[in-house]
C-alpha cells in the first residue's frame, strides 16, 4: 500500500482546526483526532466513493448514474386495488351455464311456435265435411236404363254415366285407332263394356258437352264444336284429348263408386 506523505497529514490537521468550532466536546476532538490519524485505507475508500463506486451491499449511497426508470420504480407509490374477493370463483362455468339456459329457452320457444304454425296449417288444409262427403259418390246402376245417360256431380264437376247398348259397344270397338287424334282403344276406357264413365268437361276450354249429339253419336261441345264418339274419344273439332275417365270401381254388380 502506498504511504501517505507527511505534508498531507499536516494539511488535514490544519483544515480540521479551522473548520470545527473551538467549543467542540472532547468526544468530537477525539473523533477529529481519529480522523486525522485514520489509516491510509480510509482515505482510499473515500476516494472510491467519490468516484461513484458502491462501498458495500446495503449502502445508502445513491449513484448519480441511476436511470429515471429505476428512480420512478423505487419511489412509485401507486397501488392497483385487487377485486379478486368480488369475482366469481368459476366465471367460465357460470357463463357456460347461462349460455346453455339461453339456447334451451330459445329452442323451446321455437318448437312451440313451429308446432302452432304446423297445426294451424294442417287444420286449414284439411277438407271440410261437405268435401269429404263428395270425395266418393255411390250410384245405383239398376236405375239407369240401357241406352241412356245420367249426369251426377262429383267434386264440383259433372260426370257422364252411359249405359251402352250392344250396337254401341261394337261401334266403339271397331274404330280404327289410326284415325283418332288421341288414339286409345275402347277397352282401356271402360271396366265393363256396357258402362262408360267420364268427366263431362271438354278438353278444349272446359265446357260441358251435350249427350247423344254430334256427328259420331256421342257428345258435342256447343262452345267450339268438338265432337266425341260413343267412347268419349275426340273425333272432330279443336279439343286435343279424349274426355277424361275418373277413378271408379264396381264393389257390387249394380253399384258404382266414383272416387
Amino acid at each position: 500500500m502506498r504511504p501517505v506523505p507527511a505534508s498531507a497529514g499536516s494539511a488535514l490537521r490544519s483544515w480540521t482546526r479551522h473548520t470545527l468550532p473551538t467549543s467542540a466536546s472532547p468526544s468530537s476532538r477525539l473523533a477529529v483526532s481519529a480522523t486525522a490519524s485514520a489509516p491510509t485505507s480510509s482515505i482510499s475508500q473515500q476516494r472510491r466513493l467519490q468516484s461513484g463506486e458502491v462501498a458495500s451491499k446495503g449502502s445508502s449511497f445513491q449513484s448519480p448514474f441511476t436511470t429515471t426508470k429505476d428512480r420512478a420504480k423505487k419511489y412509485d407509490t401507486t397501488k392497483v386495488p385487487s377485486f379478486k374477493a368480488y369475482q366469481a370463483r368459476t366465471p367460465e362455468v357460470t357463463n357456460r351455464v347461462f349460455q346453455y339456459f339461453m339456447v334451451g329457452s330459445m329452442g323451446l320457444l321455437t318448437a312451440v311456435g313451429a308446432k302452432a304454425t304446423v297445426q294451424d296449417f294442417l287444420v286449414n288444409m284439411s277438407a271440410s265435411a261437405d268435401v269429404l262427403a263428395q270425395a266418393k259418390v255411390e250410384i245405383d246402376l239398376a236405375s239407369i236404363p240401357e241406352g241412356k245417360n245420367v249426369i251426377i256431380k262429383w267434386r264440383g264437376k259433372p260426370v257422364f254415366i252411359r249405359h251402352r247398348t250392344e250396337d254401341e259397344i261394337k261401334e266403339a270397338e271397331s274404330v280404327d285407332l289410326s284415325v283418332l287424334r288421341d288414339p286409345q282403344p275402347d277397352s282401356d276406357r271402360v271396366k265393363k263394356p256396357e258402362w262408360l264413365v267420364m268427366l263431362g268437361v271438354c278438353t278444349h276450354l272446359g265446357c260441358v258437352p251435350i249427350g247423344e249429339a254430334g256427328d259420331f253419336g256421342g257428345w258435342f261441345c256447343p262452345c267450339h264444336g268438338s265432337h266425341y264418339d260413343i267412347s268419349g274419344r275426340i273425333r272432330k273439332g279443336p279439343a286435343p284429348l279424349n274426355l277424361e275417365v275418373p277413378q271408379y270401381d264396381f264393389p257390387e254388380e249394380d253399384k258404382l263408386v266414383i272416387g
